[in-house]
Formats: structure tokens, sequence, C-alpha cells
């Protein structure tokens, strides 16, 4: 049975062994500072999916009043293509909308053919416009 529920401290290691296997770490981004950044901030709408007892899923969802944000979604890759990715989306969707948030933007790598194939099955399209970013403070070193 596939619950979705919120993060859990506990859960930390189990959620970075995810993401490591989704490939969705970089040395840029210490997945320890992200996480305790997000309990800082609506800790709530840190997702996780746990399929006995064990997470195999998640997604990370933000809102600054203009616009939702999503981070993080992955899925075990021994659990992909059985609708869970699906369902962290449409729950993180419904999250949004229940805060009263109006649209949602999140950024793929051009080079991410099948994340790009997977988020234009559940509707989202390219807005034609480049995502810029700044680092404001760097992120202690993490390793790969």
């Amino acid at each position: 049975m596939f619950v979705i529920r919120s993060y859990q401290p506990a859960d930390k290691d189990a959620l970075i062994r995810l993401w490591s296997r989704c490939g969705l770490l970089h040395s840029l981004n210490n997945p320890i500072q992200d996480i305790e950044r997000k309990q800082g901030c609506n800790p709530e709408w840190l997702l996780v999916g746990v399929m006995d007892d064990i997470i195999v899923a998640s997604v990370m969802v933000g809102y600054d009043g203009h616009r939702g944000n999503i981070n993080y979604l992955g899925v075990d890759p021994d659990f992909q293509r059985q609708g869970l990715g699906r369902k962290m989306m449409e729950n993180a969707e419904i999250v949004l909308k229940a805060a009263g948030c109006p649209k949602v933007n999140l950024c793929v790598r051009n080079s991410n053919r099948q994340v790009l194939k997977f988020y234009e099955s559940i509707g989202y399209l390219d807005n034609e416009c480049i995502s810029l970013g700044k680092r404001l403070e760097k992120d202690e070193p993490f390793e790969l």
C-alpha cells in the first residue's frame, strides 16, 4: 500500500538515499541543508511516499504567494512507471490549491528527456522562458 505523508526527522537518511538513487543530488546542493531549510518554511510540504515502511518517493513543495514550486520529485528507480510520480504530483497540487496557489513552476534540465516527457504527460508545458538563478549563500560541500 502506497501512502503519502509529511517528512519526519527520522526519514532524513532514507530520503537522501532516495534522492541519490534518483540522480537528484548535485555537489552544489547539500541535501542535508536543503532538508533543514525546508523545516523552517512549511515543513509539512516536504512529502514522502512510503510503501511497506520504505520511502520510495518524494516531493518538496513551495509557494511564495505568486506561484508554487516543485523540487526533489523523485521515485525510486525500482518503483518507477507505476504511477507513483503522478500521485506525488497530484498531492503536491492539492497542497498548493488549498493554499490559494494559481500556478506551478518547476525546473528540468533540457537534457533530461525522460523527465520532460513525464511532466508533459501530466499537463506541464514548456513556458518558453529561461530559468535564471543566483546563489545567495554557498552550501557546505556534499560528497556524492
